[in-house]
């Protein structure tokens, strides 16, 4: 049972292992990039609720472990996992802007 989370009603065990990329596949997550990514990565999953056990940042690609609670759908999960870290990362790194127009910094 120590595995296991319990929410109001119910006791679960789900585990999942994302992984998605940057759009084109440019290597530009390492550095300050990496750090800030980290950061607001950890920031957006705490304030839903979900709980990352393990992850790793490439300079390409994110791998993140995660225990998504049963009311959230995983597709709302990374829906906003990746639609606010991209905003918040070309609003502070504004170089960023000049390979992925549109706006659109991870693949679909």
């Amino acid at each position: 049972m120590e595995n296991y989370s319990k929410g109001s009603p119910t006791i679960y065990h789900h585990r999942y292992h994302l992984v998605w990329i940057i759009k084109y596949r440019y290597k530009v997550l390492s550095g300050k990039i990496q750090i800030m990514t980290r950061e607001i990565l950890g920031r957006i999953s705490e304030e839903l609720g979900v709980k990352i056990i393990n992850g790793v940042i490439s300079k390409d690609h994110i791998h993140i472990f995660c225990n998504i609670p049963p009311h959230m759908a995983v597709s709302d999960y990374m829906k906003k996992m990746k639609g606010k870290s991209a905003y918040k990362l070309q609003k502070e790194f504004p170089e960023l802007q000049k390979n992925f127009w549109g706006r659109r910094f991870w693949r679909r």
